[in-house]
């Protein structure tokens, strides 16, 4: 599946999208209607969203939204003119996976959109479940529980659990986190790591009274599978 739904009203942009994505090999349909966007966003089979912020009928907030709360989880890559850090956040906060600020080179959208389609993918070990105590994530189901639990993470949260779930009880670093789960053209700092970790605690340890999620002071991060306490 290599499809890409683009949502965006720009009688400029929206072809011209079009036309480069489909000549890189890409199959692309392209939505110039927020609801109509939605529409095809939930019943269309797509690999990537590319979700513009301002759309008649209905904002690219209020369709990220709406397509998390339906349990639709492709990947949203979200184009808007605006470049302020709170509207990168709420778009974050929405459910959007990347966020890229207009006007964008076409090396920089086809790397966020490659590093997408890597990260929807199953792990680099051909493993689809990967599992670390009670605690179990299913890459090609885009899903993570702990024991018959499912939690509702983002997909950076997702990201960040399936990235330490593939070498669990070994230290994880901040860069390395950074460099698997966001995109190569991302130039902030590992403190958005540390904001993301927060929140994954919050929904994957703090209600189940567990602490899997450990602090390596200077390291980074490691998933605490309990393994190494059952073999001492």
């Amino acid at each position: 599946m290599n499809g890409i739904l683009i949502v965006e009203d720009d009688p400029q942009l929206g072809p011209a999208l079009r036309r480069g994505l489909t000549a890189e090999g890409y199959r692309v349909e392209l939505v110039g209607d927020g609801r109509l966007g939605l529409e095809r966003a939930l019943t269309g089979d797509h690999a990537v969203i590319v979700l513009d912020l301002m759309l008649p009928g209905l904002n690219g907030y209020r369709i990220c939204s709406a397509l998390r709360a339906a349990g639709v989880d492709t990947p949203v890559l979200m184009l808007t003119a605006k470049d302020g850090e709170h509207d990168e956040a709420e778009g974050l906060d929405t459910g959007a996976d990347d966020y890229l600020v207009k006007p964008f080179s076409s090396v920089v959208l086809l790397a966020r959109l490659r590093a997408l389609l890597r990260r929807g993918a199953t792990g680099t070990d051909g493993r689809s479940l990967l599992r670390a105590g009670d605690l179990w994530v299913d890459l090609a189901g885009r899903r993570a529980g702990r024991g018959a639990s499912e939690l509702a993470l983002t997909p950076k949260e997702f990201a960040i659990l399936a990235c330490l779930m593939h070498t669990p009880d070994r230290a994880v670093s901040k860069e390395a986190i950074l460099d698997e789960v966001w995109d190569p053209a991302y130039r902030g700092g590992t403190a958005i790591v540390e904001v993301y970790v927060s929140t994954l605690r919050k929904k994957a340890d703090a209600p189940f009274g567990t602490h899997s999620i450990e602090t390596v002071r200077g390291s980074g991060y490691r998933l605490n599978s309990g393994q190494e306490h059952r073999d001492a």
